[in-house]
Formats: C-alpha cells, sequence, structure tokens
C-alpha cells in the first residue's frame, strides 16, 4: 500500500474520507508486522483521522 498524503485527501469528501479509513483498516489488519505496508497504512490512518478532526464543527 503506498501512503496516502493530506494533500491527496483535503480533495475529497467527508463520506469519502470515511469510506478509505475502512479500506485502509482493512489493508493495515492484513498487513505482515514490521513492512512498509504496515507503516504506510499506519501514516495513511493517521492522516485520513487528522483530515477528519479538522473538519469537525467546533462548539
Amino acid at each position: 500500500m503506498r501512503l496516502i498524503t493530506r494533500f491527496e485527501l483535503s480533495a475529497k469528501n467527508t463520506n469519502e474520507l470515511y469510506g478509505l479509513h475502512r479500506k485502509v483498516f482493512n489493508e493495515l489488519a492484513k498487513s505482515k508486522p514490521q513492512t512498509l505496508e504496515r507503516v504506510n497504512a499506519l501514516a495513511s490512518l493517521e492522516n485520513i483521522e487528522n483530515e477528519l478532526a479538522s473538519r469537525a464543527p467546533y462548539p
């Protein structure tokens, strides 16, 4: 799996981000420990979660 950047994520809507989060999470679950695939999946998940958090409405 390749790394998904915040730049790429900024062009997606919120529903697309949630779908991508599910897909990347499933790829992470299938990956073997200490592989580049796993590192990229973890970093991509973090980027997706940060993008979602930046769009959350504040009280």
